[in-house]
């Protein structure tokens, strides 16, 4: 926790020592958030009335925050800004707005005692699948996307459909001030709770193979790389992966990279706006996603240590970034919600992320909508009772499933055992 105050505070409690104020921490209301994504309520949200509309819904099922999307996967975006594109247009649909979609958000949250934390994509800038977006209309972004390493040869991920987006290469330091810059338009052109960092990583990993992701390798291992990217890993008949002899160095190297910009997002955010939040979401499976340089653990955690003969190095720890967090948003997006044994459990999920936290920052456990439609609110009663919060993902699922009343059951339940 960056809070000493609070940390002190559930120390003393724990002892049965009550200190001025720590009774009323103890008794904080817990985060109930829910996420408005940008791409998919593109269209429903052109209407000011819609968002009014849904705000309401969002307070009578329980929630008390909610995350606002403001800039997608395309790298456009949805508040007034001095440097980006404003999103005019998602897949066939186009909105041209002459209001200010975040502002409006966040006015009519005030209005509901909403609090409202404020997400964007960090890396990606467009839509590969119909090219799309920043990466293909902004001149200054030329060359500056990442280069993947498949087993059919190198590749500009902008030029391959198959990916979701197109990645800035977050290592180069003209997109992490690209990024930053815009942190830092919203920060201090908007008043608000939270700002969360959402992919803010590579983007998988085939990518990134630039030369300038070479020379950044070989300076942070200092010699050079012989033979790259097969020192790296190479390609068997089938697609897998064959480890090369710098085959963990480069996961904690790009692992470095990801922890390294947060630690800039930290300190623009501790000189800018200190009391908003440090928010980012990732996917619970922590042992999975080591190939995207998303190691959210506490650099204290012995996680890595179980992987040190498949990917990891004895010094992988070293790039956690819980640390540097307000609030992990664990991405529990699993199928079955209770079961300590099961590692496929939301329950063991959580579980296990409190664990590789280990207390460095407040953990809310998320929810994929639509993977309990017939036991949502045992899910959301468990996040509840479990971390220091919950965050449904997304309003789209909640409105085509009619998820309302399922959510106000599982937070009132939450409530009551809480008593």
């Amino acid at each position: 926790m960056r809070n000493p105050k609070a940390l002190l505070c559930l120390l003393l409690c724990g002892m049965g020592i009550a200190l001025t104020g720590c009774r009323t921490a103890q008794r904080a209301e817990k985060a109930k958030m829910l996420w408005f994504d940008a791409e998919a309520n593109f269209a429903r949200f052109a209407s000011q009335d819609s968002i009014r509309y849904y705000l309401d819904r969002t307070v009578e099922s329980g929630f008390n925050q909610i995350v606002v999307d403001v800039k997608p996967i395309s790298g456009d975006v949805l508040y007034r800004s001095d440097s980006l594109q404003p999103l005019e247009v998602v897949g066939t649909d186009t909105v041209r707005r002459d209001w200010d979609y975040l502002q409006f958000f966040l006015d009519e949250a005030a209005r509901r005692n909403l609090k409202v934390t404020v997400s964007t994509m960090v890396f990606p800038a467009g839509f590969p699948s119909f090219r799309q977006g920043a990466a293909y209309t902004d001149p200054a972004l030329a060359g500056r996307t990442c280069i993947e390493y498949r087993p059919d040869g190198l590749c500009d991920i902008k030029d391959d459909p198959t990916k979701v987006a197109a990645f800035l290469n977050p290592l180069l330091p003209e997109n992490q001030e690209y990024a930053l810059r815009f942190i830092r338009e919203l920060l201090t052109r908007y008043r608000f709770d939270g700002y969360a960092l959402d992919y803010c990583r590579f983007p998988d990993a085939e990518s990134d193979f630039s030369p300038a992701t070479r020379k950044a390798f070989e300076r942070w291992m200092g010699c050079p790389v012989e033979h790259f990217p097969e020192d790296i890993f190479t390609y068997d008949e089938t697609g897998a992966r064959i480890p090369g002899k710098y085959y963990k160095q480069w996961w904690e190297f790009r692992s470095g990279v990801i922890r390294d910009f947060i630690a800039r997002v930290r300190a623009l955010i501790d000189e800018v706006r200190p009391e908003v939040k440090l928010e980012y979401w990732a996917a619970s499976w922590l042992h999975a996603i080591y190939g995207n340089g998303q190691n959210w653990s506490s650099p204290r955690s012995t996680f890595s240590e179980e992987h040190l003969d498949s990917w990891a190095t004895p010094t992988y720890k070293r790039t956690g970034f819980a640390d540097l967090l307000d609030v992990f948003i664990t991405g529990t997006y699993l199928e079955v919600v209770r079961g300590m044994e099961n590692p496929e459990s939301i329950e063991y999920g959580l579980d296990r992320t409190l664990r590789d936290v280990d207390g460095d920052c407040a953990v809310y456990g998320s929810l994929y909508a639509k993977n309990h439609l017939d036991k949502f609110d045992d899910a959301v009663c468990l996040c509840l009772e479990r971390t220091d919060g919950v965050m449904v993902f997304d309003i789209v699922q909640v409105i085509e499933n009619n998820l309302w009343d399922a959510i106000k059951r599982g937070i009132d339940r939450a409530e009551a055992e809480k008593q």
